[in-house]
């Protein structure tokens, strides 16, 4: 993500397929995380053919227990089969009581497929949704769903499809989930969307940052092996530099927060990127994780700029199409960009490259969809695959041709692409945040090992450990 400006519409075109096979339902009893939780969830749909244009399950999220929710830890899942299995969905807000904007919706695979069930939409928050005191609900979220060809739905295989469901009621075919527990619901057989959190191996060294620091030139920050980057160069636009001071911290949520800001007037002598990385390049295998905050929209002035917000590991380039070249992404561009039409997220596994002329080997998954708001996201690299996780699911596997042959860095960074998508002149900014960054050596841990770990250190009070040794 640091060198070549054009690969990821490069990625694009090594996309790969998943298939998904069948398995019978069963129903799994809701758990409560804590004495005092309980949600409900009312259902209806006004789409109530076999086949329709479009999905339209509508929603209201109640609050069946005795303490005040937070609508941004809660969740909800309703059940489909896809209707082919190279399909892909987009998701819409009509209307909601708690305001569109509010309200999230992301697609996901089932790990265990079944005959009426291989794909998920979940429902999301984000914190201006804002809380429900015991006894209260969310009011009218009127969503809905379609294929991204606009072909035809086919509902009557779908789990949580009831064709006679015109009015709102109990619906007990989607679930409900609080801080990462169920409360509500039974899924498709062998599919709990909340997989407890285990404990994670004691062994194994270990980053873990939860970036608490006070300003960009805190000496913390290279103490802990960290650059605030200053430096010219690509990726982004030509003229732009990089604004060290445009990294900033802030507690949220009593947690400290890393901000990113990229803010520009239309040149590229007006833009200003934001970039923070490793010192060392130390990591290779094991388990790569953050909890990272996309945003589609500026924090002020016009929007439209092709951006991009990242999480990734990388090495040097020492050649053209040197075959020790490693780099694993997360990329987010919530204004398209490359050619592309909406947002999307990519995660990308890289062998190499070469800049001129261009020549990418690479694999890449993709979501096309808007991922606005907090993501827990996590990168695991054996010795047989790379594998990509988003709030818990599996996004993407890669092949073992991809894997690294030498140690890298970690690196947060967001850039400007072009000035093509917003040419204003006015000054405009956008934010990406990161709550923290874990990386386990040689370790592959699930992403609810993850949280148990991130959960332990805040437990513990810490709020930097490095164990890794140099390589």
């Amino acid at each position: 993500m640091r060198f070549a400006k054009n690969r990821l519409r490069a990625a694009a075109s090594a996309a790969v397929a998943v298939a998904m096979g069948a398995a019978a339902l069963t129903a799994l009893p809701a758990t409560a995380s804590a004495a005092g939780d309980g949600l409900s969830v009312q259902y209806r749909t006004s789409a109530t053919g076999a086949t329709a244009d479009q999905s339209e399950p509508w929603f209201k999220v109640k609050n069946t227990g005795s303490t005040t929710v937070q609508l941004a830890n809660a969740k909800i899942r309703y059940y489909f089969k896809a209707d082919s299995a190279g399909a892909s969905y987009r998701f819409a807000c009509s209307w909601a009581v708690k305001g569109c904007a509010n309200v999230t919706g992301t697609f996901g695979t089932l790990a265990n497929p079944t005959a009426t069930a291989d794909r998920y939409l979940e429902i999301g928050f984000t914190s201006g949704a804002g809380t429900l005191a015991p006894g209260a609900d969310t009011g009218d979220m009127q969503l809905r769903f379609y294929q991204s060809t606009w072909q035809s739905l086919n509902q009557s295989d779908d789990f949580s499809f009831g064709a006679s469901q015109t009015s709102y009621a109990d619906w007990s075919k989607v679930t409900a989930q609080l801080s990462n527990t169920t409360l509500w619901g039974q899924p498709p057989a062998g599919n709990d969307p909340t997989n407890p959190p285990t404990d994670p191996p004691a062994t194994g060294a270990t980053l873990f940052d939860d970036f608490n620091y006070s300003a960009y030139n805190d000496p913390k920050i290279s103490a802990h092996g960290w650059s605030v980057r200053s430096t010219s160069g690509g990726p982004g636009v030509s003229g732009a530099t990089w604004a060290p001071e445009n990294v900033t911290f802030a507690t949220t949520s009593g947690n400290s927060v890393m901000n990113l800001e990229t803010s520009t007037a239309g040149t590229g002598e007006s833009t200003k990127q934001t970039e923070v990385f490793t010192n060392a390049r130390k990591f290779k295998n094991g388990t790569y994780a953050a909890r990272v905050k996309f945003n589609d929209a500026p924090k002020y002035g016009p929007d439209g700029d092709h951006l991009v917000q990242t999480f990734f590991t990388i090495n040097d380039l020492t050649a053209p199409m040197a075959d020790d070249y490693s780099e694993y992404d997360f990329a987010y561009m919530p204004n398209s960009g490359w050619g592309e039409t909406s947002d999307i997220l990519y995660t990308t596994s890289w062998e190499t490259y070469q800049a001129d002329p261009w020549v990418a080997v690479n694999q890449h998954t993709e979501g096309g969809q808007s991922y606005n708001g907090w993501h827990d996201l996590v990168l695991t690299i054996d010795n047989s695959s790379i594998k990509y996780y988003i709030d818990g699911q599996l996004f993407g596997t890669h092949d073992s041709a991809y894997l690294p042959e030498r140690p890298m860095s970690i690196n947060f960074n967001q850039w400007l692409i072009d000035l093509a998508g917003q040419t204003s002149t006015t000054a405009r900014a956008y934010d990406e945040q990161v709550d923290h960054v874990l990386h386990v050596k040689d370790q592959v841990l699930t992403p609810a090992q993850v949280a148990a770990k991130v959960t332990a250190y805040r437990g513990a009070g810490t709020t930097f450990e490095d164990t890794v040794p140099s390589s």
